[in-house]
């Protein structure tokens, strides 16, 4: 299990921390009269009152539909949107915007890449996952193998939670089409070996994507230096608003692609008996946007450029690695995911207890967690799980979160044992 503390010197300044803490208000509520602790943040992050502005000010003041309209609203939100996805490019290290699709989110990019690049694939065709995967980037996968009779792999972990690295050679073959796998795994915080998982599907031709829902609230992205071929996130893991999310994809792969949903703006010209469809980015943008989402979601980026990514990174860590130490402390306790290599997550059981029983204790306190087999049943199937407790950190908890979470954690030891 982690022991090491992160030095001072590598966190950011407690000035810093308690600013970042009031730019949410959703911290200043009290819950049951208790001060709300939020470690539920691998769910959904809070929202900073600058993020919830910009949503307020564009249904206040400057609602219109954007691509369309000759007024100037319309002309102003087109703008902002077509700045937004610039915005989102430079934090991704796009090439051209062209390669930057809104989806709805993650699960709606990941469906997108099963349903359209999955026409080119074949019978007995191989499509490679790991056993981290979320339901979000299996059951696509799934209804693809179906419809193609193709054949679904799985790269195994240890039990510490980390990839092995020696099936991800065996899984992935000359066989392997697309090979799918999550850069930060939801439950157990474990970061994979992208470099290893993308050296491997390029020597055998097969294109990746990466759900990277979990990875960019961690990290700084490149999607050019991780090579990958595919690249998805949802705002709403990073600080941003829920119902929107991004799909990089390589220019000459989506533009080879054939259309995923058809409607306004994804085309080009319209005949009774045939048409033709718009180039990228909108080729696969149908319908109208999620307007105030792109909005919201270049407000988040620029709530992020305040700061260095790498120091909150180190405080969440810093943090992580106090809770685990309190919790090693507690007999009953067992953690899953113990790789030196992690996100923030802790997804923990007490022998005895029943994790809803917990996590209900908990919230009795005002500490939210989450409790489950969220959304990952393949990987509890083989820890030979029920559910679990899970507590994630964020940049806006500090050590008084962490203390009140490991007396909450003790108080559901005693009450329930």
């Amino acid at each position: 299990m982690l022991n090491s503390q992160i030095s001072n010197s590598q966190l950011p300044p407690k000035n810093q921390l308690d600013e970042v803490r009031q730019q949410f208000p959703a911290l200043n509520q009290k819950i049951r009269d208790k001060n709300l602790v939020y470690l539920d943040s691998a769910a959904t992050t809070l929202k900073p009152q600058c993020v919830i502005d910009r949503i307020t000010r564009f249904y206040s003041h400057e609602a219109a539909n954007v691509h369309r309209g000759a007024h100037y609203l319309a002309d102003s939100a087109t703008n902002e949107f077509e700045n937004a996805r610039e915005n989102i490019r430079c934090f991704i290290n796009a090439k051209s915007i062209e390669e930057v699709i809104f989806t709805p989110g993650t699960t709606g990019s990941i469906n997108l890449v099963a349903s359209s690049y999955g026409h080119f694939l074949n019978e007995g065709d191989e499509i490679v996952l790991t056993e981290l995967e979320h339901h979000a980037n299996i059951v696509p996968w799934q209804v693809l193998a179906t419809q193609k009779r193709c054949v679904l792999k799985f790269i195994e972990i240890l039990p510490n939670g980390e990839i092995d690295l020696a099936s991800v050679e065996e899984q992935i073959t000359s066989k392997a089409k697309i090979v799918a796998f999550s850069a930060c795994s939801n439950i157990l915080g474990t970061f994979t070996p992208i470099e290893n998982i993308v050296a491997r599907a390029k020597s055998v031709g097969a294109i990746t994507l990466l759900d990277a829902a979990q990875y960019v609230s961690q990290k700084n992205v490149d999607v050019q230096k991780l090579g990958v071929d595919f690249f998805a996130f949802s705002s709403h893991k990073l600080f941003g608003p829920f119902g929107f999310g991004v799909l990089y994809g390589r220019k000459d792969l989506l533009n080879k692609m054939p259309v995923y949903q058809t409607g306004g703006s994804m085309i080009d010209r319209v005949e009774c008996q045939q048409s033709t469809y718009n180039h990228l980015p909108f080729k696969f943008e149908a319908g109208t946007p999620h307007i105030a989402g792109a909005l919201g979601t270049n407000a988040a980026l620029d709530f992020l450029k305040q700061f260095k990514i790498e120091e909150f990174f180190n405080h969440e860590q810093n943090l992580m690695k106090m809770a685990l130490q309190e919790l090693q402390q507690i007999e009953e306790i067992k953690v899953f995911g113990t790789s030196e290599n992690k996100a923030a997550i802790i997804s923990f059981t007490m022998n005895g207890a029943h994790h809803s029983d917990i996590g209900q204790i908990l919230d009795q306190q005002g500490i939210a967690t989450r409790v489950g087999r969220h959304c990952t049943q393949p990987l509890f199937k083989k820890f030979n799980l029920v559910g679990t407790v899970r507590a994630s950190i964020s940049i806006y908890n500090n050590e008084s979160d962490i203390a009140q979470f490991i007396e909450g954690v003790k108080k559901a030891k005693r009450m329930l044992l």
